[in-house]
């Protein structure tokens, strides 16, 4: 998989990708990965996570998902989705395609093109 990105597999890569991909479609922060890795005793540090997640993205291997100007989410389900948020419980979940309908996206700037709409859902459980 890596390969076919065009990553070089490396030690720390070929660990960080089979613990962000063997259980399916998920979101993960940074912070979330770096602890799994040190639970799979994975020795390697929060900046050479961030680092691989950012690879990984522009390899096309992950999807980010920015909740709030603080928060990144890198989701291992790369198709066309939006996102529901949930605040308070920090987690991210998809919404399907077909779910949700955008209508009347603006003209970009001349020389500029659209490559993704996203669309993050906020929600909150009720009483909280």
């Amino acid at each position: 998989m890596l390969r076919t990105a065009g990553l070089r597999p490396t030690r720390q890569r070929l660990a960080l990708a089979e613990i962000l991909f063997e259980r399916g479609n998920r979101h993960i922060s940074a912070e979330g990965l770096h602890e799994e890795a040190m639970s799979h005793r994975v020795p390697v540090s929060l900046a050479t996570v961030y680092n691989t997640l950012h690879q990984f993205t522009e390899a096309g291997l992950l999807r980010e998902v920015a909740v709030d100007g603080s928060k990144t989410y890198f989701d291992t389900n790369v198709d066309d989705h939006h996102h529901f948020f949930v605040e308070g419980e920090n987690r991210v979940l998809d919404i399907p395609m077909s779910s949700l309908r955008v209508e009347d996206v603006p003209v970009p700037p001349e020389g500029m093109e659209i490559t993704r709409v996203d669309i993050v859902v906020r929600l909150r459980r009720i009483g909280s």
